[in-house]
């Protein structure tokens, strides 16, 4: 069994990932109103944010072989053989989701991390890249090509509006990876007020010291998806792998000669013409400003 090697093979090997019946079980889940739901983009922070909702909740427990076994990713959980209701250790219960607030099953509490969407786009590139395709047979134009043409619903534009539209409910939390990046403590602080925990200054210490960089990379084992790839793999015809760090040190404005000018002028379109035109927001910028 070998990765594909095209781009038409990443397309059809990535539509094997998850099974409707596992989608539609994920979207009917009934939360109970203390639940909070971790739902970034892809690759805008969903680990760092479950380790710092994990942390705060357990007391800094690391008792888990991979994170989703404890944070279950709720429209993967079926496909995953978790049941979305078993006991979790600490309370409250925890969920890891990609969905946009339309999609996102209702009732609970949403945490949300925002990204640029270049360095979002350029990390998920690199995290397929020797999963889902082999090192250098789909190149960053054709994955771009993808991103940018992706429905709304699965779109970084459409999850990235969706949410933005909600930004006042006090069920829900914004914050930026770049702030995350910037100036860890306060937003484990406030993480630690939405979700009810109480603020002692210890547990605070200890749960942003377990949600840096420094740490998670030692630890990384515990944030690889081997959990996810033992039983996705197969499924979608790839190659059985141990799994790949998620702990990098987190991109924050790509390198200029990796994205070529009509790329970025692509990108910059797209902007104009979903969240510029809903909310008058100019870029990205603008949006991490308000927040």
């Amino acid at each position: 069994m070998k990765r594909p090697t095209s781009f038409e093979g990443f397309l059809e090997a990535s539509s094997k990932f998850a099974t409707t019946k596992g989608f539609t079980e994920g979207l009917a889940f009934q939360p109970l109103p203390s639940d909070v739901f971790v739902s970034p983009y892809s690759k805008c922070g969903t680990t760092w944010m479950q380790q710092i909702v994990h942390g705060l909740r357990t007391g800094g427990s690391m008792a888990f072989s991979e994170i989703t076994e404890v944070v279950p990713w709720i429209e993967m959980a079926h496909d995953l053989g978790l049941d979305p209701n078993t006991p979790q250790p600490g309370n409250p219960r925890a969920y890891k989701s990609h969905l946009g607030w339309d999609e996102i099953p209702k009732g609970g509490k949403y945490i949300v991390v925002l990204r640029n969407p270049i360095d979002a786009f350029v990390s998920l590139y690199r995290f397929m890249e020797g999963w889902f395709f082999e090192t250098g047979s789909v190149s960053l134009e054709e994955f771009a090509e993808y991103y940018l043409s992706r429905p709304d619903n699965e779109s970084y534009w459409g999850h990235a509006a969706s949410w933005w539209g909600q930004r006042t409910n006090p069920d829900v939390r914004l914050f930026t990876f770049e702030q995350m990046k910037a100036d860890l403590a306060p937003v484990v602080a406030d993480v630690a007020q939405f979700i009810g925990i109480d603020e002692d200054e210890d547990l605070l210490a200890l749960a942003t010291k377990q949600a840096s960089f420094a740490f998670m990379k030692e630890n990384q084992t515990h944030f690889d998806d081997h959990f996810l790839r033992e039983r996705r793999d197969l499924a979608c015809g790839l190659p059985a792998s141990s799994g790949v760090t998620k702990v990098n040190t987190g991109i924050v404005g790509t390198k200029a000669d990796l994205i070529t000018p009509p790329l970025r002028e692509a990108f910059d379109r797209k902007w104009n013409d979903t969240l510029g035109r809903s909310f008058g927001l100019a870029c990205y910028e603008d949006m991490a400003k308000e927040l």
